[in-house]
């Protein structure tokens, strides 16, 4: 989650889109089926579902889905309202998709180059960021305002009715990572670094030590182990018994 003291510092509706509690019955339709509020709307800074679609016509509406039990959007709706790069993202049924909020983690990311700037979580390279909460934090102590990364969008509409449900199988796949540039052509960059340099710098590294420690292994150590042969126990008949000579 976006921490307390920058939550006061954003836009309402950023605010309310992250604070918000999705997927739960809509109190106001709930003898009604396929209540879930899984809409926000960014002109009133609320969760919604279906059946509150009459009083929200001309409204800014957001699809929120179910990736794993937690929230995510589709890349194309989220870059309508701010800058994503170096967002992680997944692609599930056929649907490119981005987490609102950092999943908890029961364990400390061990043995991974490249972890999450705000959370830690262990991510793909060059990947700076599990989810856009994440990315917010970073802006927001570094910079203190979100406006630069913000865009206006004055007309959000849900998908054609019946063509998505929200929810998401667990079979996905990330997103390959592609060079994201800004408007002005130059590389994407966070507190004057530019990261798509690091991230090449340490692909090469990461390449350069799996070839180092590949090359010392010792030949003896290379070479592949015969296993010790196998004991063949086989059933023994008994011979036919000796006799001394006559005499």
């Amino acid at each position: 989650m976006v921490e307390s003291s920058s939550l006061t510092k954003l836009p309402a509706w950023l605010e309310s889109l992250l604070s918000e509690t999705y997927f739960n019955p809509c109190m106001i339709h709930e003898d009604a089926k396929k209540n879930e509020k899984n809409i926000f709307c960014l002109d009133c800074c609320e969760a919604i579902c279906h059946h509150c679609l009459d009083r929200h016509t001309s409204h800014r509406l957001l699809q929120i889905r179910r990736y794993v039990y937690h929230d995510v959007i589709r890349v194309g709706d989220a870059e309508k309202l701010m800058d994503c790069s170096y967002v992680q993202a997944y692609i599930t049924n056929s649907a490119k998709v981005v987490f609102l909020n950092p999943r908890p983690q029961t364990r400390a990311c061990r043995g991974t180059s490249n972890n999450c700037v705000s959370c830690d979580r262990g991510l793909q390279e060059p990947y700076l960021f599990c989810s856009i909460s994440c990315k917010i934090n970073q802006i927001m102590r570094s910079e203190g305002m979100m406006s630069e990364y913000l865009h206006d969008c004055e007309v959000l509409t849900l998908p054609e009715p019946g063509s998505d449900d929200g929810l998401m199988t667990p079979e996905s796949v990330l997103e390959p990572f592609v060079s994201l540039r800004t408007s002005s052509g130059s590389s994407a960059s966070y507190g004057g670094v530019d990261h798509l340099t690091i991230a090449c710098t340490a692909t090469t590294e990461i390449v350069r030590k799996k070839r180092t420690s590949k090359s010392g292994i010792p030949a003896a150590a290379r070479k592949p182990v015969t296993p010790p042969p196998m004991e063949v126990t086989a059933n023994r008949r008994k011979g036919m018994p000796c006799r001394s000579p006559f005499t």
